[in-house]
């Protein structure tokens, strides 16, 4: 790719952007809907609606499940970007979007409908030996995508249609992807205790400025126990001492 993170470090909400003559209008019947850039797009904006109509809390009892079904499927989008082709944008330089989009209401409405279970652990690259797992929020996960995206459908809407794919291609890479891919794990496990009726321990310790390095330790002769009661017994192996 020609580009690097410092030549796209303003970001604009595409809702700040001025409507021109040569403006892509999304959803527009002059618009293939089997074209590549109509259905990513389309994609991306159905995210970027649903998760704001969701932050409302309207209906919060609900709010876990639908996000998980939003997720898993901008994670569509995202692995065909993924999949395809390095794309490149027309311009050498990025144009400038004016300031970054404001994400701190999305953010904090989603953090107050989600409290307390909003706080997480994850490890960062599963690719790195030994690395502990770290407390990460789900309301920050989703308002971090929320604005990648943003910024592309801002490219998108004034009519760059190769600059807005390259900037969601780049930053699915170097952002949003494993931002998303952790936000999916933890919903999806939240919906999964909650369907095999297996209640949550206290949360209460849990928090974005602990360090959970001591504990990994203890998570380990945990995961061993755990194995040696449910795979070692059923397959006639000894116990582990």
């Amino acid at each position: 790719m020609s580009k690097t993170p410092q030549q796209t470090t303003t970001k604009a909400p595409a809702a700040q952007q001025p409507s021109t003559p040569d403006a892509v209008t999304l959803h527009s019947t002059t618009q293939d809907p089997d074209d590549f850039a109509v259905q990513i797009s389309d994609q991306i904006e159905s995210f970027v609606v649903a998760v704001t109509e969701i932050a409302k809390g309207d209906e919060p009892d609900s709010a876990v499940p639908f996000l998980l079904l939003e997720v898993s499927q901008l994670l569509l989008a995202g692995g065909r970007l993924g999949a395809h082709e390095d794309i490149l944008p027309d311009e050498r330089y990025e144009p400038d979007l004016g300031a970054e989009p404001d994400m701190d209401d999305l953010r904090e409405r989603l953090a107050a409908m989600l409290d307390p279970v909003d706080v997480y652990s994850e490890v960062f690259d599963p690719y790195e030996p030994r690395k502990a797992p770290v407390a990460a929020r789900i309301s920050d996960d989703l308002a971090d995508v929320v604005s990648d995206l943003r910024h592309g459908m801002a490219h998108y809407r004034a009519g760059r249609i190769t600059e807005a794919l390259w900037w969601w291609q780049f930053s699915y890479f170097s952002n949003w992807g494993s931002t998303a891919s952790a936000t999916l794990r933890a919903l999806q496990s939240l919906v999964a205790h909650v369907r095999l009726n297996q209640p949550l321990e206290d949360l209460d310790g849990l928090d974005t400025d602990e360090d959970l390095s001591a504990a990994e330790g203890t998570l380990e002769e945990e995961a061993g126990q755990v194995m040696a009661e449910e795979i070692a017994g059923p397959l006639g192996l000894r116990p582990v001492k």
